[in-house]
């Protein structure tokens, strides 16, 4: 059952819109409209998307094993710049796609990150060199950085109020399960590999091929009716709001033919729009700093927890069976919050995972025993995913619709500089200083997480986005 004006509509019937003002209502129409079949066709598409840019990022930790072990022994100063060609392409690709999705809409920009991941993805697996690799892998990385803050934006323009959170966060948990799907499958793979061609390059060409079809299933979607409208195209947002409209069994009355719906002047859309205004320049560097501060905990502890484990004195086994364990956080913590995220403020959730990490990290320094470290493994790592994904949803609210897209992708490629440079200054930290002084500092960007969030403005549980 589906509801409008208060009464029930039996699924598939058809009711009358007496929103009125089509051409100024757009938004309003859209934020009025429950979960419909297009809704979940939009969530699965950005999800299948946000999948596959997961396991391209987590195939880099594959990478690392394999490219170490014999028969490569590659050198370790040549598998930096491979594991770091990624995060430079992401870092320096997320705003150029922000921009795209902002001036030309977020449908076209995402179908051109897909579209670019396959295109790296396939020269990788076919790379006959370490430096093809590289290269292949830094092109792969410059679609990468863009496509999780686009799949937020696009969501957060198009998904109903009530359920917008629940929706991210969902695209979010089932993405994290990518990670886990391409180790499996070089696992399984290796030790016979098909036309005994190596596993990771199996890895990468099924990444190419999911890329490939998320950027033609993004062809069958409309773009969001909001941007559209935000930018002055009003005759086609007024046919991408009615297909959502008659998705939730909604006919239009009373609305202006095309030819009757009179433009609006030329807007300024992505940075432009994004600098002209003083409040939309705070909150974008607000954003920045957060999602620059975040990787120090959030990838920080995944990435050194098994060599804080060596270092308490487990075996090597022990270690990885830690690691393994307490990556089955993030997927179902995610998906559990998802349940009741909209009915939660968004800052006070924010600062609470906060103090969890804090907390939660300050015991894993003193533990001693596989048990607890394994267990307050588990729930660092769902905290930290989380908190990745309510930041996501808190930033995507509170930008303009005209310069959403920028803004995000702006602060995830701050967030990408910030994890290239985690290893770089964390392991230095650990070897010289111990893991005391490594959880201190991990502890200190938390702490300064939680007071420019506290400082922050409100957020949009439950309610619409910023226009």
């Amino acid at each position: 059952m589906t509801e409008t004006s208060g009464r029930p509509v039996a699924p598939g019937a058809v009711v009358q819109d007496h929103s009125g003002d089509a051409p100024t209502t757009i938004a309003a129409r859209l934020d009025r409209l429950p979960v419909t079949r297009l809704h979940l066709a939009i969530l699965a598409v950005c999800t299948l998307g946000l999948f596959t840019d997961v396991a391209e990022v987590t195939l880099s930790n594959a990478l690392a094993a394999i490219f170490l072990a014999p028969p490569h022994n590659m050198p370790r100063g040549s598998l930096s710049l491979l594991l770091a060609s990624v995060f430079a392409g992401g870092a320096v690709g997320a705003p150029i796609f922000g921009l795209l999705g902002d001036r030309f809409g977020r449908r076209t920009a995402l179908q051109a990150t897909l579209v670019l991941m396959a295109i790296g993805s396939a020269a990788a697996a076919m790379s006959a060199g370490l430096t093809e690799l590289t290269l292949a892998r830094a092109v792969s990385g410059f679609a990468i950085g863009g496509f999780p803050p686009l799949a937020a934006t696009y969501l957060a323009d198009v998904m109903p109020p009530r359920r917008r959170g629940a929706m991210l966060l969902v695209c979010a948990g089932i993405g994290f399960l990518g990670g886990t799907a391409v180790i499996l499958l070089v696992q399984a793979l290796a030790p016979a590999p098909p036309l005994e061609i190596a596993a990771w390059r199996w890895a990468l060409a099924l990444g190419a091929v999911l890329a490939v079809l998320g950027a033609v299933l993004f062809a069958l979607l409309p773009d969001s009716p909001r941007w559209l409208a935000a930018t002055g195209r009003a005759a086609q947002a007024e046919r991408a709001c009615r297909r959502f409209q008659a998705a939730a069994g909604i006919a239009p009355s009373e609305v202006p033919a095309e030819a009757d719906l009179d433009p609006r002047h030329p807007v300024q859309a992505g940075f432009r729009a994004m600098l002209a205004e003083p409040r939309q320049r705070r909150r974008t560097a607000l954003f920045v700093a957060l999602y620059a501060l975040s990787p120090w905990a959030t990838v920080g502890f995944p990435l050194l927890s098994a060599v804080v484990m060596l270092g308490k004195g487990f075996r090597v086994d022990q270690s990885l069976a830690f690691a393994s364990l307490s990556m089955l956080g993030p997927p179902l913590g995610t998906l559990l919050t998802a349940a009741v995220i909209d009915r939660l403020e968004r800052r006070a959730c924010l600062v609470a995972l906060v103090a969890a990490m804090v907390v939660l990290g300050t015991i894993f320094a003193v533990g001693e025993t596989f048990a607890t470290l394994v267990l307050i493994g588990l729930a660092f790592n769902s905290a930290a995913a989380i908190y990745g994904g309510l930041l996501a949803v808190y930033a995507s609210e509170l930008m303009s619709t005209a310069s959403r897209a920028s803004a995000l992708t702006c602060a995830w490629a701050g967030g990408r500089v910030a994890a290239a440079l985690t290893p770089i200054v964390l392991l230095p930290v650990l070897d010289g200083y111990g893991v005391h002084a490594l959880f201190g500092l991990l502890t200190a960007t938390l702490v300064a997480s939680g007071a420019l969030v506290l400082g922050g403005p409100p957020g949009r549980s439950g309610k619409p986005v910023m226009h």
